[in-house]
């Protein structure tokens, strides 16, 4: 079965949601906000254009470089004797754990990779395409702590990560339901990606990404996966994306290599990222880092290709500054802008859809530094053209942290920009022809026939900005936009209703569950 045909049916484990019978009202008030939970909105449909910083002259040196690199400095593939027999079977140079590859040959073995794919959830009105025009937002990813709704910064748990996936499932922003929206400290290391994943299905229709953390939890995920979707649909279509991070420089470890071939070999979707902080990890140039991100990002894509030719690959990129003074990441800052938009350019000059970006910031809090540096970096986001976007919503403290005022706050930014992203509308109603001939000189649009069939859609209305007047403002309390946030993270708490799952399904998830967590004792490191 083609994915395209795919999409068109419905996915075993899932069927249409509260918020796809909600009928034009409730798209119009989607259209015109971030809006309420159950007003989803579709994945982006790019209608802008991309920003480009390089030439063409400049592309191929960096393109030359890494090739350069590639073949005299070579990557490491640590602990891993199979994926070194792949690479030496395929042609490389393997000196001990080193592999050095001839000019030319990632890039031929990365043609057999798909420049779109669609993820199927398990609600097919939530799938989504991966490439080309589109950009899928996703949720923050990784934090081992959060900032609770009573101002705590803590160590996450389950009921944390079970609380994000439902405000994530809510936001009609947010396209993607994620992987590790938090690290539930509370459940064994060993265990936790059953739960985790499971409330991914349970909590959410939309798609969801697969534990990374070993290769048999990789495995326990495709199960998993299989339970909802079917053994031969999970082998014929992709209903898994997973992180797969290099161990820049230079470096991929045998943890995420497991996982990459575990996700490869079953047609499921990885997204090879060097996780970069320029001048630790990379050169301290825009020039130099977007070489090696391109070397490694050849070598990790192009080894799907060699386990499972056709599976889903993205080119990654996570790259970020450092303070020269204090060694901390730095975020929001104009080069890690611009190794987004060249990464972003070299993606598709190989055909392949791309990561990058999110609502990144340093701050502890969320202030005014997580304001700016969040919006500098999802602005650059979006104009790089960037197709998945993960950490979209609730990033703080340098990833260390997620936080849920700042993932409501986020997810109304996220709504303005799926407003840019449809560009110019330049149609009759876009033109307002007749508004203008209509209210003539001198007088104003207010109660113009075009202003009043189109007032309920014609601007972005934000859940979380307040625009009233000052006095207006001191009556109501003097909140501030983190405090707006707090009470609409709660309001949605309170009010969600989980999506409809087949108790078969969900019984045979727990069964699963259940004997693995009995096969092994709790693991805590």
């Amino acid at each position: 079965m083609t994915e395209n045909l795919a999409a068109e049916q419905e996915a075993p484990g899932g069927r249409r949601g509260r918020a796809d019978r909600g009928g034009g009202a409730a798209a119009r008030r989607a259209a015109r906000s971030g809006g309420g939970p159950g007003t989803q909105l579709t994945y982006i449909k790019r209608a802008i254009k991309v920003y480009e910083v390089l030439d063409e002259e400049g592309l191929a040196l960096i393109e030359k470089n890494a090739d350069t690199v590639l073949e005299e400095t070579g990557i490491i593939f640590r602990d891993d004797p199979e994926a070194l027999e792949i690479w030496k079977n395929a042609g490389a140079d393997v000196k001990g754990d080193r592999v050095h590859f001839p000019k030319g040959l990632p890039r031929s073995l990365l043609k057999t990779a798909p420049s779109t794919y669609t993820q199927h959830a398990r609600n097919p009105e939530r799938s989504v395409q991966v490439g080309g025009d589109a950009t899928v937002f996703a949720p923050v990813y990784g934090p081992p702590f959060v900032r609770d709704l009573d101002g705590k910064r803590r160590y996450a748990t389950i009921e944390d990560f079970r609380n994000f996936v439902k405000l994530a499932y809510m936001a009609p922003s947010i396209h993607h339901s994620g992987g590790t929206v938090c690290e539930p400290v509370d459940v064994p290391v060993n265990k936790r990606h059953l739960d985790m994943i499971y409330s991914h299905i349970k909590y959410s229709d939309k798609p969801f990404m697969g534990s990374v953390t070993a290769p048999e939890r990789a495995e326990d995920t495709v199960a998993m996966a299989k339970i909802v979707f079917g053994d031969d649909y999970v082998e014929n279509n992709t209903v898994l994306t997973s992180l797969i991070n290099a161990n820049s420089p230079m470096v991929f470890d045998d943890t995420m290599l497991g996982a990459l071939k575990v996700y490869a070999r079953h047609n499921q979707a990885c997204i090879v990222t060097p996780f970069i902080l320029a001048g630790a990890m990379s050169p301290v140039t825009v020039a130099g880092t977007l070489t090696q991100v391109l070397a490694e990002v050849l070598a990790g894509a192009a080894l799907t290709q060699l386990v499972r030719p056709g599976a889903p690959v993205l080119f990654g990129t996570f790259a970020s500054s450092i303070s020269m003074q204090s060694g901390a990441p730095t975020f929001g800052t104009p080069e890690p802008s611009l190794v987004s938009y060249g990464a972003a350019q070299l993606a598709r000059r190989l055909g392949l859809p791309f990561r990058t970006g999110g609502s990144l910031c340093a701050s502890k809090v969320p202030d005014a530094q997580a304001a700016y540096e969040s919006a500098n970096t999802l602005n650059s986001t979006i104009l790089a053209g960037t197709n998945f976007v993960l950490h979209a919503a609730g990033w703080l403290e340098g990833g260390l942290a997620s936080c849920y005022e700042k993932f409501m706050m986020d997810i109304d930014q996220l709504g303005m920009q799926q407003k840019f992203a449809a560009g110019v509308d330049l149609s009759e109603n876009g033109q307002a022809m007749d508004a203008i001939r209509q209210v003539g000189p001198g007088s104003h649009f207010l109660g113009c026939d075009h202003t009043q069939a189109n007032f309920q859609t014609a601007f972005y209305r934000s859940s979380i900005a307040d625009n009233n007047s000052f006095e207006q403002w001191q009556a109501e309390g003097e909140k501030t936009a983190p405090q707006r946030a707090n009470e609409l993270a709660r309001r949605w708490l309170e009010t969600y209703e989980a999506p409809p799952l087949d108790p078969g399904i969900d019984d045979g998830l727990k069964d699963f569950i259940a004997k693995k967590k009995e096969s092994m004792p709790d693991a805590f490191t």
